[in-house]
């Protein structure tokens, strides 16, 4: 019995080079995540913020330089403990000023080998993905039935064919497609935006993978069909309790399926608990980024007085140009005379305000 986070991912950075600004984008700068098993974490934030490159990173499938430079990526399976990032310092060299990392030289070819070696058994098989865009990510010219069944035989220990196949319609009718044997033989254009999802889950679902990374399910469906995805999501997380990576804008998804959430701002994270206290608009310590996404979404007291959302000021952080304070201190409006100074110099750390909740805000270091 493995004993601790099914995943744990440590100070990761993942940056690219911008040749028009002469400049790196931090995408993704010191972030700290954990995922116990049978449980799902819940990543939120708007565009940009990083959610999705965390995600790609954990899968090993960062391509554009340099890429992920620092950090450790730990897989805890039955079967498997290891630190996806194993040997990058042999790849990597990071000159620094005052803090900051100037520049970096990277061995992107004998990096892509060693994370491939690394991910050859991992990818589809201990780990498996659900994409933003199914009929993207799904090869149009075959069958939804056959890529099942490949990734059942490339992934298991199932090698005919036809138990394959089988087992692949077993996957189809646990996601509730309509007529399973019907749509086994259609090609992802054939199919509409759910349907094409549900084959997606389906083929994730297949080869049982002890983590599951969901990246913005329902993006592209109708609200109906939203709400559908959702449904199977959590009873799919009852019955068959994969341990999740949930990514999404909709803090109503993030709502309803997690167990812990991450809000992420600016490449990094600044709130971290259960998802009953970060996402509850009337729990004491938030962090202000989150208070004001809560309260920027429709909810029933809108509706009834007819009252106005509440949009959150300015444009979301340039990764590029990232202030020497907190991230968010140029749209925050709960800034004091007090702690003005540091919000504007000086970052503060992920600190513990209540058990399992970690805030990165000025505001709770005074309390």
């Amino acid at each position: 019995m493995i004993k601790g986070p099914v995943l744990t991912i440590e100070n990761l950075r993942t940056y690219f080079y911008s040749k028009s600004k002469q400049a790196f984008i931090r995408s993704v700068d010191g972030v700290n995540l954990e995922i116990d098993k049978g449980k799902t974490l819940g990543i939120v934030g708007e565009s940009g913020s990083g959610k999705s490159i965390t995600a790609m990173s954990v899968m090993g499938l960062i391509s554009a330089p340099p890429g992920v430079i620092i950090g450790k990526i730990r897989l805890s399976t039955e079967s498997i403990q290891k630190n996806l990032l194993q040997g990058l310092k042999d790849y990597v060299r990071i000159n620094m000023s005052t803090g900051r990392i100037m520049e970096i030289y990277k061995d992107n070819v004998g990096w892509q080998k060693n994370i491939d070696r690394i991910m050859y058994k991992i990818r589809g098989r201990e780990i498996s993905m659900i994409f933003q865009n199914p009929k993207i990510s799904m090869n149009p010219f075959i069958t939804i039935g056959s890529q099942i069944t490949e990734s059942i035989m490339l992934n298991t220990t199932i090698k005919n064919r036809s138990k394959a196949k089988e087992r692949a319609l077993y996957w189809l009718e646990q996601v509730k497609i309509d007529s399973p044997r019907l749509r086994y033989n259609n090609n992802p254009h054939g199919l509409s935006g759910g349907m094409c999802q549900r084959a997606m889950i389906a083929m994730a679902l297949s080869s049982e993978p002890s983590l599951l990374i969901a990246d913005e399910p329902t993006t592209g469906l109708d609200a109906t069909i939203q709400s559908k995805i959702v449904n199977l999501l959590a009873e799919l997380k009852s019955t068959v309790g994969v341990t999740t990576m949930l990514i999404s804008h909709d803090i109503n998804v993030i709502r309803e399926l997690s167990d812990q959430v991450a809000v992420m701002y600016g490449g990094t994270v600044l709130e971290h608990g259960p998802a009953k206290d970060v996402l509850s608009a009337g729990y004491e310590y938030k962090h202000p980024y989150t208070a004001a996404l809560l309260a920027s979404i429709p909810n029933e007291q809108h509706i009834r007085e007819k009252g106005y959302l509440q949009a959150i000021k300015g444009d979301v952080l340039d990764t590029i140009n990232i202030p020497g304070g907190c991230r968010f201190h140029d749209r925050c409006e709960m800034i004091t005379n007090k702690i003005k100074e540091r919000c504007e110099n000086h970052e503060p750390d992920l600190k513990d305000i209540s058990a399992n909740h970690k805030v990165r805000c000025w505001l709770y270091y005074d309390s």
